[in-house]
């Protein structure tokens, strides 16, 4: 092995490892990777950053962009009403739900198909009293799944086809994925409707109704503002000042009006009584330093601070999030956002230490109370998804066909052959800004750029891996096994491999490993690199047996109450059944 190659690997297994730690982010870790390759002499520093150009990249980005137009359209809240009278019946229920989000994801991006359902699949499992832990997990593997049918279905099938373009070949073309990715993905759904939903617990506490019980009514208490209180005459958010943002006040009394989420730079009287959510030590610290009077326990329950003005609403925080390492504190979520935080769940169970100190993550579920017409917009800015929309009004744009008419014509000019994948959909997104389809800010709001970060710093890593040698040197013990192992169980083990690494790494950042690995190991054997493309791409996309391989198994680990292990139970035997489905499948679509 030569320094180069020790070099790489040693780059790899520290990069590997801070994924797995998962206390950096992951786009972080790839720039760190990146920046090792660059300081060792692997990647020049002139082609440090030839990644960010790659046709993958810009390709994701636009799909991206795309996802977010048709999200705000109205095509697939139409097909979601299908799901209504499919409730009565868990597998027919469960069936179709599945089945949406993989025609949903077929054509957007994954966490967007995910996004656009998760909410529908609350409410119905609302409407049935079935346990939202048996459908969450479902519609997340369904939205993987569906990702499998198209080239812009998930970025891995980008990234492999730009590997085969490299290779010699020509790209993948739009549905060139489909005869496999049907095949897997109607098994899988199949497998998950009738039998795998049973195999996931029930006694989960996730967010169905009754809602995740956050206990605010142990944390609610009444205040008074006396004559000699020297907060009188100052703002509301002194108060929350004061209290170093480990307090929320859901309502002000004055004069008989009860005034829910007041603003905080509402200004105190004499008289006032203030309803606050706190800890015991943090309210004894603030009634002794304002001088207020203590009422005792509030007599109102949770529901009574909502009303056709201010409303409760329940929202998971994203991968990618602003709010992701950050507290209530940091964020100012009342006065910058006009947000009181009543609660956060994780894993479904309530914290209870004190909110303004709770360091959010990637599916915490958060209580928030605000404006009605605030919130949508805040939970936005700090990249939340409402678990129901039925307390909020909608922000989206009258119905149009225009968003979803560019799209199908980006498509249809990718497949017939008239424009590369990445010219036909980035006209796209211009052609939507010009019909003012699309705003600037959704534009730039639409692009995960965590994605983008990891993919642009993660290819010239890649290609360090090529240039060393250290891909081929990975590649020959493979190709060896060949004189024991035939090589439809080379290219099953390929697959495995791959599943494994995509569900402790990002997807996206396995394609670009473990595809050049699939070549050397085609052209070692002396066969087409087709199949073992295909195998890449089917196990890179079958994050299944963890909640920090995708960031769709990560945005249902709250809502659903699931523990790291319950990934398992349903993704092992999922698992499996692709492994037999997908070997043989790719094997006759795409001979050796």
């Amino acid at each position: 092995m030569t320094f180069e190659q020790t070099t790489i690997f040693l780059i790899l297994a520290s990069t590997l490892g801070l994924f797995i730690w998962g206390r950096i982010r992951y786009d972080v870790v790839a720039i760190l990777a990146l920046l090792a390759t660059v300081v060792t002499g692997l990647v020049s520093a002139e082609s440090a950053f030839t990644g960010f150009g790659h046709p993958a990249v810009v390709t994701v980005a636009a799909v991206l962009i795309l996802s977010r137009a048709l999200q705000r359209s109205t095509v697939t809240e139409l097909a979601a009403r299908l799901l209504r009278p499919t409730t009565g019946n868990p597998t027919l229920h469960v069936l179709a739900l599945t089945g949406l989000a993989a025609v949903c994801s077929a054509f957007m991006n994954n966490v967007g198909a995910l996004a656009l359902l998760l909410p529908v699949a609350i409410m119905s499992a609302n409407a049935s009293a079935r346990p939202v832990s048996r459908l969450l997990m479902p519609l997340s593997f369904a939205s993987l799944l569906g990702g499998l049918i198209t080239l812009i279905g998930t970025p891995p099938n980008i990234i492999i086809a730009s590997f085969r373009e490299q290779a010699g070949g020509s790209a993948f073309a739009m549905f060139d994925f489909a005869p496999v990715g049907l095949g897997v993905a109607a098994t899988g759904l199949l497998f998950i409707s009738t039998f795998g939903w049973r195999l996931l617990p029930k006694e989960r506490s996730g967010s169905v109704e009754p809602s995740i019980d956050f206990h605010i009514e142990d944390y609610l208490t009444q205040v008074r503002i006396p004559e000699q209180s020297p907060y009188v005459g100052r703002r509301l958010v002194e108060l929350e000042n004061l209290a170093q943002n480990n307090l929320a006040a859901l309502a002000l009394i004055r004069r008989g009006d009860r005034m829910l989420a007041p603003s905080g730079y509402l200004r105190l009287q004499a008289g006032d009584m203030i309803e606050l959510e706190t800890d015991a030590a943090t309210l004894k610290r603030v009634v002794e330093e304002a001088a207020l009077e203590l009422v005792g326990a509030s007599e109102h329950g949770a529901e009574s601070f909502r009303s056709e003005r201010v409303g409760l609403v329940e929202a998971v925080v994203t991968p990618g999030s602003r709010m992701e390492g950050l507290t209530a504190r940091h964020l100012r979520l009342h006065t910058a956002f006009g947000l009181n935080l009543l609660g956060v769940a994780r894993q479904g169970l309530a914290l209870t230490e004190r909110l303004g100190g709770v360091r959010f993550q990637a599916g915490d579920v958060l209580l928030l109370q605000g404006e009605s017409e605030g919130i949508p917009a805040a939970l936005t800015t700090l990249g939340c998804l409402p678990l129901a929309q039925r307390e909020l009004p909608s922000q989206r744009a009258a119905a149009s066909i225009l968003g979803p008419g560019v799209f199908g014509l980006a498509i249809l000019l990718t497949a017939v052959g008239v424009l590369p994948l990445q010219i036909s959909f980035v006209a796209a997104v211009a052609a939507l800004v010009l019909l003012r389809e699309i705003s600037l800010q959704d534009l730039y709001e639409g692009i995960d750029w965590s994605v983008i970060i990891l993919l642009g710093a993660m290819i010239p890593v890649g290609g360090a891996l090529d240039s060393t040698g250290g891909t081929m040197l990975i590649a020959e013990p493979i190709v060896r096994l060949s004189d024991s192992l035939p090589v439809w169980a080379l290219m099953a083990l390929l697959m495995v491999l791959t599943m494994l690494l995509s569900d402790i790494i990002n997807n996206a950042a396995t394609a670009v490993l473990m595809a050049p690995i699939g070549i050397y190991v085609a052209q070692g054997l002396g066969v087409s690199i087709d199949p073992f493309l295909m195998a890449v791409a089917v196990g890179a996309s079958s994050t299944f047996l963890t909640p920090i391989g995708h960031q769709s198994n990560l945005l249902v680990m709250g809502p659903g109450g699931y523990r790291f292990g319950d990934y398992w139970r349903l993704g092992l035997p999922l698992d499996i059944l692709i492994v037999t489905v997908a070997v043989p499948l790719i094997l006759w679509v795409w001979p050796l």
